[in-house]
């Protein structure tokens, strides 16, 4: 990576005068730094260690002490977006098929085995840049537009859909589904039906494409995610009890989830505790919503109403296990 080339794609300033014009490779974390190495400077603290361990260049965007002057001090105005133009112009090569598709489809993608040629991604720019500078010529890329920027891939293509049914639920539950899909069962994977149509799409995308697969583990999409609890909040063995907390980080999944629930568990009382900020947006006529205006209210709410379910939007399973201060905070409200 040439010195020349950091420096026009990124808009950045040199401070120095350095006799290098090459960089082996780029280095984010300082135990990596080597010989010849860019290093990505997001932490000031670090650049004297990364010095010491050879690096030959310093890419940074805060007020920065510099010593060597034999080494490149670069100063760019914002380190991602300097690093997705440097990403952008580097993949032009590798000829990437990237294509794009909804958050959900993406992270069943990252539950599934796939061969390194084929990649979902997500993340920092950091984790960006790790993922995608090792892919091989023509390698398959899949992202998120709502979680990644776009701009830095040239050309994207949505996401090949299944014209016509290839899941055929066996069996099912709220939270895990048995079914067949090109003739191989797959035996109660925790997986709820509710993204049975996205799986559905992304398993067709990968036939089409020619993308060998094997399915793994999807209980930590972070999606839909059922916490079995008892009526003080604490946490059971999954199916163990009949108290089910369910956490939907994105809220724009809540509409289709509130007619999931209403349509596969007509018989349960389901409680809805949703952010303030839905309240002008929710539909008319569904029961039992409750608003609140901050996470720790929920726990208040959760204990003061009985529920069969309660899906629980844009907050984190973690609530159910706070503090220790928090909760003699709790008790004493009470």
């Amino acid at each position: 990576m040439r010195l020349e080339n950091i420096l026009a794609l990124t808009k950045g300033t040199l401070y120095s005068s350095p006799d290098v014009s090459l960089f082996e490779n780029v280095a984010f974390d300082v135990s990596k730094v080597k010989r010849g190495s860019l290093f990505i400077a997001y932490n000031p603290g670090d650049i004297q260690e990364a010095l010491a361990n050879g690096a030959y260049g310093i890419l940074f965007d805060k007020p920065t002490q510099m010593g060597d002057m034999e080494v490149a001090w670069i100063k760019v105005a914002a380190i991602d977006e300097a690093l997705k133009r440097l990403l952008r112009f580097y993949l032009l090569e590798k000829e990437l098929l990237v294509y794009a598709c909804d958050p959900i489809t993406l992270h069943l993608a990252l539950a599934v085995s796939t061969p390194s040629n084929f990649c979902p991604i997500e993340g920092s720019m950091e984790q960006l840049w790790e993922k995608l500078w090792p892919l091989e010529k023509k390698s398959i890329v899949l992202y998120s537009p709502a979680l990644t920027d776009s701009e830095i891939f040239i050309e994207t293509s949505q996401l090949i859909r299944a014209q016509e049914n290839t899941i055929t639920i066996i069996e099912q539950t709220l939270f895990e589904t048995s079914f067949i899909h090109n003739d191989t069962f797959y035996e109660r994977q925790m997986l709820s039906p509710f993204f049975i149509p996205y799986l559905e799409h992304l398993l067709f995308f990968y036939t089409f494409m020619r993308v060998p697969f094997q399915l793994k583990s999807f209980s930590k999409m972070g999606h839909f995610t059922p916490v079995f609890t008892n009526a003080r909040l604490e946490t059971k063995e999954f199916g163990s009890s009949d108290r089910v907390v369910i956490f939907e980080p994105l809220l724009e999944l809540i509409d289709e989830q509130i007619d999931f629930l209403h349509a596969q568990a007509s018989w349960a009382k389901i409680l809805y505790l949703l952010p303030e900020s839905m309240r002008s947006s929710i539909t008319i006529g569904v029961q039992n919503i409750l608003f609140y205006r901050y996470p720790e209210e929920i726990l208040t709410l959760l204990q003061t109403n009985a529920f069969h379910f309660a899906l629980v939007a844009g907050a984190d399973k973690s609530i159910l296990n706070p503090t220790r201060s928090s909760m003699r905070q709790l008790e004493l409200d009470f």
